[in-house]
C-alpha cells in the first residue's frame, strides 16, 4: 500500500554504489523544476551522518542532550531529530514535506514508492536482483535484460519526460 494520506507522488531513484544515482537525480531535480514543478528531494544515507559540527551551537545543543534542534535562518531551516531506529520514508513525507508536486528520494529500495534503478557499465555490478518491488524504468548506458523500460542515463530529459507523464499530468 503506497501511502494514499500523501499528496504527491513520490518516485524513488536506486542502484549499486556509485551508479549516479545523486548524479542523476540532480539533473532530473533541474529538470522538473525548470518546467515549474515544486520538487522535494529526500536521500537516504546507510550510514551515520553529522549535519552539525563540533562548536557550533546547534551541536552543543544536541551534545547537552536536546532530541530535537531546529536551526532556522530567512532562507532556510533545518531540523535534527535524535531517534533510535530508522524513520521509513512516508514517515519522513507526512513529517517534513509540503507544498510540493513530487518527491524524489534517492535509495529506499524497499519502500513501496515507484523507483527507477540507476545502472552504469563502469560499476562492474548487476542490476539489483531481485529487482526492486514497483520498479518503473531502468535508466542505464547498457542494454540489460529488464522487463521495464530503459532509458539513457545520459538523457535526463526522458526521464523528466517520464515523470511528468506518469506523475505530474504532463507530457
Amino acid at each position: 500500500m503506497v501511502s494514499e494520506h500523501l499528496r504527491f507522488p513520490v518516485v524513488c531513484f536506486v542502484g549499486r554504489k556509485n551508479s549516479g544515482k545523486t548524479t542523476l537525480m540532480e539533473k532530473v531535480i533541474a529538470g522538473l523544476t525548470a518546467a515549474g514543478h515544486r520538487v522535494a528531494a529526500v536521500k537516504h544515507d546507510a550510514h551515520r551522518f553529522e549535519i552539525d559540527h563540533p562548536g557550533k551551537d546547534s551541536y552543543r545543543f544536541q551534545a547537552a542532550g536536546a532530541d530535537t534542534t531546529v536551526i532556522s535562518s530567512p532562507q532556510k531551516t533545518a531540523v535534527v531529530l535524535r531517534h533510535q531506529e530508522e524513520m521509513p520514508l512516508e514517515s519522513i513525507l507526512a513529517r517534513f514535506v509540503e507544498g510540493v508536486d513530487i518527491v524524489l528520494a534517492e535509495g529506499y529500495k524497499a519502500s513501496p514508492f515507484p523507483k527507477i534503478e540507476v545502472h552504469r557499465k563502469a560499476t562492474g555490478e548487476p542490476l539489483i536482483h531481485p529487482a526492486p518491488r514497483g520498479l518503473i524504468a531502468v535508466a542505464t548506458d547498457e542494454r540489460v535484460d529488464t522487463a521495464v523500460p530503459q532509458l539513457d542515463i545520459h538523457d535526463s530529459e526522458c526521464l523528466v519526460e517520464l515523470i511528468q507523464e506518469k506523475y505530474l499530468g504532463r507530457s
